[in-house]
């Protein structure tokens, strides 16, 4: 198993006696930080991902004809958003996928990765590929998340090898580091690695960097607006509706894979009406599914929750799939008398991509 003395060029202080173990204990409990305190930089155990490894001589080919996204040119040192449709083009998922020498990593909620596995495990037929539950193996057994301003600076002092630019990814003795799309102004990663090698550090980052949990990395996320269907939105929305083609995730070049009518059509028949846009919920309960509805049309939903998480100052941040027409109106959570929802400056902009 990987220790610390296997990462090269790792200047770590020695930890006072229990630092360790104190810091493993917060990041177990996933103490709630605040919107500045991800801000500021954290450090947070990531426990509510699993990840499906890919592999076989037909990994990609397999994957390709599955997916929203190229596969079979995903090199080694890439990072990709893909979505996996129903063929009437609704997400039954979403993941974060890279792969190396052995396989593909398919990364995505552990309440829907068994479930997941199995439905693609279906449509694998005579092709030479093969899923496996790969959470629990040692070299990804632990995933940490950082980010916001002193995480580059805290994590490069540990991980020599630090990928450059968003969606690329380093690997080494130190495990896998993925850098994913910025939030907060500066570089976020996940880093997949053993157990060991996680306590072993755990101390020294967590005396420069807020120590959190799922909450923090989810937080981070929404203001990345990177979104991800959950158990709670499954079949819910079409890839575009919730921006994952502005993310890359949608390749509209590349073959056949199920729902891909649907999702060409949405973009080359007509105007996309409804996208993810991040807001601010004034109600720290607001979950993933719920519905807004805005007052001059109280009448129905005019959109749903994607992903959300408590934001440490009384309320939630989160992005919600609406129609784009209703941006500008007075929207509230679970009714038109609910929750206010006000809606935050996007890190990327709305407008749809040109090929």
């Amino acid at each position: 198993m990987t220790n610390q003395t296997d990462i090269p060029n790792a200047p770590l202080p020695v930890p006072a006696p229990g630092r360790i173990d104190e810091a493993a204990q917060a990041v177990e409990t996933g103490p709630q930080l605040t919107i500045d305190d991800v801000a500021a930089g954290f450090v947070a155990t990531v426990r509510d991902q699993g990840l499906i490894a890919v592999s076989g001589d037909d990994a990609a080919k397999f994957l390709h004809t599955q997916l929203t996204n190229d596969v079979e040119h995903l090199t080694p040192g890439d990072v990709r958003f893909a979505g996996f449709c129903t063929p009437k083009g609704r997400l039954q998922a979403s993941f974060l996928m890279w792969r190396d020498l052995d396989a593909v990593y398919l990364q995505l909620p552990r309440t829907i990765q068994a479930p997941l596995q199995k439905r693609l495990s279906m449509f694998v037929m005579r092709s030479k590929a093969r899923l496996v539950d790969a959470t629990d193996a040692a070299p990804f057994a632990t995933v940490l998340g950082l980010g916001g301003a002193k995480a580059q600076a805290a994590l490069g002092q540990i991980v020599p090898t630090l990928p450059t630019t968003p969606m690329t990814k380093t690997d080494g003795a130190f495990g896998t580091v993925l850098r994913l799309n910025d939030a907060f102004g500066a570089p976020r990663y996940l880093w997949l690695t053993s157990p060991d090698t996680a306590n072993a550090v755990l101390a020294a980052l967590g005396t420069q960097l807020a120590v959190g949990g799922d909450q923090a990395w989810q937080l981070a996320s929404i203001h990345a607006a990177e979104p991800q269907v959950g158990p709670a939105t499954q079949e819910q929305f079409v890839p575009q509706m919730i921006n994952l083609e502005l993310l890359g995730g949608v390749n509209f070049k590349k073959g056949c894979y199920p729902g891909q009518e649907i999702v060409a059509r949405t973009k080359y028949l007509g105007k996309i009406k409804r996208r993810a846009a991040l807001a601010r919920i004034d109600d720290a309960n607001a979950r993933s599914g719920d519905e807004v509805f805005s007052t001059l049309d109280p009448s129905q939903p005019c959109g749903m929750v994607v992903n959300v998480a408590p934001n440490g100052i009384g309320g939630a941040d989160a992005l919600v799939e609406i129609k784009l027409a209703q941006l500008n109106d007075a929207v509230h959570l679970g009714s038109a008398s609910g929750a206010r929802v006000t809606f935050l400056p996007m890190p990327y902009s709305l407008d749809a991509l040109d090929d």
